[in-house]
């Protein structure tokens, strides 16, 4: 039985972006040893073990063989290649859109990079779907986090977005006043592994 639900029926799709060249790690960020496995594997894991969570659509750029041998192994996972994964993260968002399932009513944007446990994907879908708001967001004293949860109705702005504009930033600076924030007792809210030293002191 998955360990975290919102116990209310909503079809959630999420967007696992995996497409960038991890320049500043200097090896692939998916691969790298975490809570005694991938990173990839542990996202993965904790993603598959929320109820609500239909499908997870791993999207895949630099080096993406080593990440869909990966994918292929998990429950509810496939991959959408971006090819055009050089141009940056707002055209790996826009390929995950266009890959969801057509009934799903909502999106849980999360980076690869960016590892979150099950219960709180549990929490932030659960807030969403009582609040019946366009955007959730995670946040630990007072500081946002991911992932990012987004409505249908806004899925129409993201496909719109651009580098130029600021992505999705963008489209959360308009609907501001709309963005449910959910304070969680868990740091890991705003954890980014950007770099081996951001990895060392995280675990």
């Amino acid at each position: 039985m998955p360990a975290a639900s919102s116990r209310i029926a909503v079809t959630v799709s999420a967007i696992l972006l995996a497409a960038g060249e991890s320049t500043r790690m200097g090896q692939q960020k998916a691969l790298l040893p975490w809570q005694g496995t991938t990173l990839l594997e542990y996202q993965l894991a904790q993603l598959a073990d929320v109820e609500e969570i239909n499908e997870i659509v791993v999207v895949t750029g630099h080096e993406p063989e080593a990440i869909a041998r990966i994918v292929e192994r998990a429950p509810r996972a496939r991959v959408a290649h971006n090819a055009n994964y050089k141009s940056g993260k707002v055209s790996s968002i826009q390929a995950g859109l266009r890959a969801i399932a057509t009934d799903t009513e909502a999106v849980l944007l999360l980076n690869v990079d960016q590892p979150r446990s099950s219960a709180i994907h549990g929490a932030v879908i659960a807030s969403h779907v009582a609040k019946r708001v366009p955007i959730t967001v995670p946040a630990h004293d007072g500081h946002r986090g991911h992932p990012v949860l987004v409505a249908r109705l806004l899925f129409d702005e993201l496909l719109a977005i651009s580098e130029e504009t600021q992505g999705i930033r963008a489209v959360m600076r308009r609907h501001e006043s709309e963005i449910n924030v959910v304070e969680i007792d868990d740091a890991s809210v705003t954890l980014d592994l950007n770099t081996p030293d951001d990895v060392q002191a995280a675990q």
